[in-house]
């Protein structure tokens, strides 16, 4: 699909504005550009998994979404949405169902990299036609900022604090593109919003338009959680990719691809500085922790670039 920016902007709109997600946060960007991606005369059915984006989006009988929505357990949304899949295809194939539909499905990291891993793995390999997008803000935002599988390492949250005896999360953040490739996909891409989205909506269309099981990560950043001013959220996200602490990358039928590659990879405190929850790293005493999360995103580009390669 050639991008034309005019051409998607000119699109009608599938999520409504007055919603009551925060100014700065990235969960309704990646909606807005994954849904923009549909073509105008498909029609879609949206599983949305309790999460930040669900308690804005939808109280009921309200909801944001103009297409079709059900809004699912924490744990279980991947597994909602392939069941009304498989419950379209049967009605499509009786003749009850004329028009063409789309399944798409979001969640955040919480409900994506923890809780509802087993639901989403039973739908990557059980082969439905459906699309998996995990906004990534890396903690459970709407909790309280606890920390997720997705929380980087050294990153403050209210159940990994920084104090006298911790320096943040002790562990790596777990990566779940590579254990969802690992499912033999026929398609698996990582995102997030920099330059004029077109990144995001070539790889939303190839998602949404390619048969089979399909799954997009966007990294999608929150305000509060992070610490930043919600100005900022390009600047942040761009800082992510060229640092290479968020590689955009797609695996398409198992070929491994880089989709951007800084012209000059930027160190990763770049990134860091730029956000309160690593501000704890930039005190006498703790570069160790900087060179430390260096280290790690060298070694994981290194990986990468070797299996796009």
């Amino acid at each position: 699909m050639a991008y034309d920016l005019k051409k998607e902007v000119a699109k009608p709109e599938r999520l409504a504005a007055g919603h009551r997600l925060c100014a700065g946060c990235g969960a309704g960007i990646a909606v807005r550009g994954v849904l923009r991606a549909l073509e105008p005369e498909d029609k879609a059915v949206i599983t949305n998994a309790t999460s930040c984006l669900e308690v804005s989006t939808f109280m009921y009988p309200n909801t944001a979404y103009y297409d079709s929505y059900i809004h699912s357990a924490f744990e279980n949304s991947a597994a909602t949405c392939s069941g009304v899949e498989a419950a379209y295809n049967v009605l499509k194939k009786k003749g009850k169902v004329k028009d063409n539909y789309k399944f798409i499905t979001f969640g955040g990291d919480g409900g994506t990299y923890d809780i509802g891993l087993q639901s989403l793995s039973g739908a990557m390999e059980r082969g439905h036609d459906m699309v998996y997008v995990c906004y990534d803000n890396e903690a459970y935002m709407n909790t309280g900022v606890q920390r997720s599988s997705s929380t980087p390492r050294f990153a403050d949250a209210t159940t990994s604090p920084v104090g006298i005896e911790s320096n943040g999360k002790v562990q790596n953040k777990k990566n779940l593109t590579e254990i969802i490739a690992a499912h033999k996909v026929p398609y698996a891409a990582q995102t997030t919003f920099i330059g004029n989205f077109k990144d995001l909506h070539e790889k939303a269309h190839k998602a949404i338009y390619t048969k089979g099981p399909c799954f997009l990560n966007v990294l999608s950043p929150c305000p509060r959680g992070w610490g930043y001013e919600m100005s900022n959220i390009a600047e942040i996200c761009k800082l992510a990719v060229d640092t290479c602490v968020w590689p955009m990358y797609e695996i398409e039928e198992g070929e491994w691809h880089l989709t951007y590659e800084p012209k000059k990879k930027l160190p990763v405190e770049e990134f860091l500085k730029q956000q309160n929850r690593f501000k704890h790293m930039f005190k006498p005493g703790n570069e160790w922790m900087i060179e430390e999360a260096q280290a790690y995103v060298d070694e994981q580009w290194k990986t990468l670039l070797a299996k796009c390669k």
